[in-house]
């Protein structure tokens, strides 16, 4: 049993005395009303850390590709990118405070902690941070940010969130629970950000209509030359509409600033922007099938390169343990600049800050991919609810170029599988 504070204790003794001095005609409502002009007694400290969350999940799979690469990737992939190896992608480990939509008219202050182990750690990955991690398993922060709610300017107030955290871009996220598909799409991996070191608000115009505005030190960045690849600022912002009572999301983000590295011939680092667009709708068209359409666009000016692309999924519940779901993907790589392999564990991260990295391109093409998949929830003990199997298959392929099977196909089959096993405190 928790432990009243002494100021709450004293009061209570103050008020029973009073109560004993009144005459012994004054009960009922009249004693009523005396007592209410007393304040009641302040919220235990305690309050606050009632509403902090420990939760976690480890997620692991593995990738059957039918030509057997020489190397060893599954080309157009990458948290997936290992042919025919297991993979523990991801250990996970969130302690977070997360704000009350529903009140509004208060102030509010929260946190998120979240660090990643894992092989997905080579690509989702702060500069500056663990980053000589050199083996395929590696540590990485994913958030950690303050998160304020403040009742000002509209009704329904403003969100402040500062620190590090995942982007606002994309139908697909980092977290493997909220993601129908194993394997991720090329927007996903090659179209948007994956996370920024600055601060967003976001404001909530009216039940229908939230403005988000941010700044930050770019994509996947910190802060100094180790942690940012160039000394400049990036926006990052849009306009998400919540419609039909919440059936029907519409999220338009864009994030700009330059991106390239110091030392890249011919351009200017810390001028020459990129502009990475994205529009994500989803829409329940039932309590059963749902629509997600996904459609982007990237540009940058010192690559003088494009890309551009659209993914949609439909998703449909069986029964309370079946899911199914398909994902059609075209995404054009106009020049050749976005699209890539990464064969080492640093490679990645190496080529990010202009270090030497070797890197696998794919040329100037547009791609195509189709994804057929399931989500499996057996009946588990409510520790591990949520516990879920997605199975996968998949085809990619290339218009004008052979970037699959070591640089030798234009087409690729994958089979995918992986397990996901929640908990909480």
């Amino acid at each position: 049993m928790k432990q009243r504070p002494i100021s709450f204790l004293l009061l209570t003794m103050s008020l029973a005395g009073l109560a004993l001095l009144q005459p012994v005609g004054r009960v009922g409502p009249a004693a009523a009303a005396d007592l209410s002009a007393y304040p009641p007694p302040a919220p235990s400290r305690t309050d606050w850390w009632k509403d902090v969350k420990l939760s976690g999940h480890v997620a692991a799979g593995y990738t059957y590709n039918a030509d057997t690469p020489a190397n060893d990737l599954n080309f157009g992939h990458l948290f997936t990118d290992r042919s025919d190896v297991p993979l523990l992608n991801q250990v996970i480990l969130t302690l977070e405070r997360p704000l009350d939509p529903k009140k509004p008219s208060e102030f509010q202050l929260g946190f998120k902690l979240q660090g990643m182990y894992g092989s997905d750690a080579r690509y989702a990955h702060f500069l500056g941070e663990f980053d000589r991690q050199n083996h395929r398993n590696q540590f990485t922060v994913v958030e950690a940010y303050l998160n304020t709610h403040l009742p000002i300017l509209t009704k329904g107030g403003v969100d402040v969130k500062v620190g590090q955290y995942v982007t606002l871009e994309g139908a697909e996220v980092i977290y493997a629970p909220s993601n129908f598909f194993y394997s991720h799409s090329y927007i996903f991996n090659f179209g948007i950000p994956f996370m920024h070191t600055g601060v967003m608000t976001t404001t909530h115009l009216t039940p229908m209509v939230d403005l988000y505005l941010g700044i930050d030190t770019g994509v996947n960045t910190t802060f100094g030359r180790n942690g940012d690849n160039n000394d400049a600022i990036a926006f990052h912002g849009g306009i998400g509409l919540n419609l039909l009572k919440g059936d029907l999301t519409i999220t338009a983000t864009t994030h700009i600033g330059p991106e390239l590295p110091r030392g890249t011939p011919g351009v200017d680092p810390n001028r020459d922007l990129r502009y990475l667009n994205d529009i994500t709708t989803v829409w329940k068209i039932n309590k059963k099938l749902t629509s997600t359409t996904d459609v982007n666009y990237i540009r940058d000016d010192g690559l003088k390169a494009e890309g551009w692309g659209v993914a949609q999924y439909f998703t449909y519940t069986l029964t309370d343990q079946w899911a199914v779901g398909v994902r059609g993907e075209v995404w054009r790589d106009r020049d050749g600049a976005f699209v890539a392999a990464f064969p080492g564990n640093l490679d990645f991260i190496n080529a990010t800050k202009g270090r030497p990295a070797t890197v696998l391109g794919g040329g100037s093409t547009t791609y195509y991919a189709l994804t057929l998949g399931a989500n499996y929830k057996p009946p588990v003990p409510k520790r591990f609810e949520g516990l879920v199997i997605r199975p996968e298959i998949r085809w990619d392929w290339s218009a004008d170029t052979t970037p699959f099977n070591a640089g030798t196909e234009s087409r690729q089959f994958t089979a995918g599988i992986d397990l996901i096993v929640p908990f909480s405190q």
